[in-house]
């Protein structure tokens, strides 16, 4: 799978090793869909796709419930979604994406550990331009006839399919995210996690000690309870 692989992997582990900071983390997600497109998933293809996340992190369906209702009253939690640039050690572009109810709070810790990280955080616009952002599905593999269903689905905006395991992933560009969501659905095909990610479109490769220093800062990124993804240009393939 190579080292980019596992290290993606090593990161989302580490990131939502514990049960509950997985739901806090859903429940956001939750909170930002009802937000944006109501309470009612039918009508609302953002907050299906929450709660299929969360059905995929054995979230119980009460606590779902739960997070939708949260998010519907009049004292829901004001979240918003902040997306931070910034350059870690050695040149490294970073983005980090959060849902926050303080950005003055998210900004200074951000801020934070790029400074004690050898990085620091840039204005809007500084580093965004070298990633791209893509709708990503994961599918089982097993069960479809993936040359028939990958001419189907370009018509819905699919990109590229590529093999990781034992599941089929589906990139597609950010624009098309809801219609490749609903072809997917048409056909009941149920995927077992789906997101907009940003995907570098060129990367920088480091030495074995230049990456623990850019994981260090990584890892305090994704330590913060306020961080949902972080994204960065470090090449893994090396």
């Amino acid at each position: 799978m190579g080292r980019a692989f596992e290290f993606r992997k090593e990161r989302k582990m580490k990131r939502w090793a514990g049960m509950a900071k997985t739901f806090t983390r859903i429940g956001r997600e939750i909170a930002l869909a009802v937000k944006s497109g109501g309470p009612s998933p039918e009508y609302n293809s953002r907050l299906r796709l929450a709660i299929q996340n969360a059905k995929a992190a054995n979230m119980p369906k009460a606590n779902v419930e739960s997070a939708i209702k949260k998010a519907s009253g009049k004292e829901a939690e004001n979240y918003q979604e902040v997306l931070y640039e910034g350059k870690g050690p050695h040149g490294v572009a970073v983005l980090v994406e959060t849902a926050t109810d303080n950005p003055t709070r998210t900004v200074a810790n951000v801020r934070m550990y790029f400074d004690r990280c050898g990085g620091a955080l840039g204005t809007s616009g500084s580093v965004a331009f070298l990633f791209d952002r893509k709708g990503i599905f994961k599918v089982k593999a097993e069960g479809h006839n993936w040359d028939d269903l990958e001419l189907e689905l370009i018509d819905a905006g699919l990109e590229e399919i590529k093999k990781e395991e034992d599941e089929m992933v589906l990139y597609c560009n950010f624009t098309e995210f809801g219609n490749l969501q609903k072809a997917l659905e048409d056909r009941n095909i149920e995927a077992s996690s789906a997101g907009l990610e940003y995907l570098p479109n060129q990367t920088k490769p480091l030495g074995e000690t230049e990456v623990e220093q850019m994981i260090k800062l990584i890892d305090r990124l994704e330590e913060d309870d306020d961080v949902l993804n972080v994204y960065h240009t470090m090449d893994m393939n090396e």
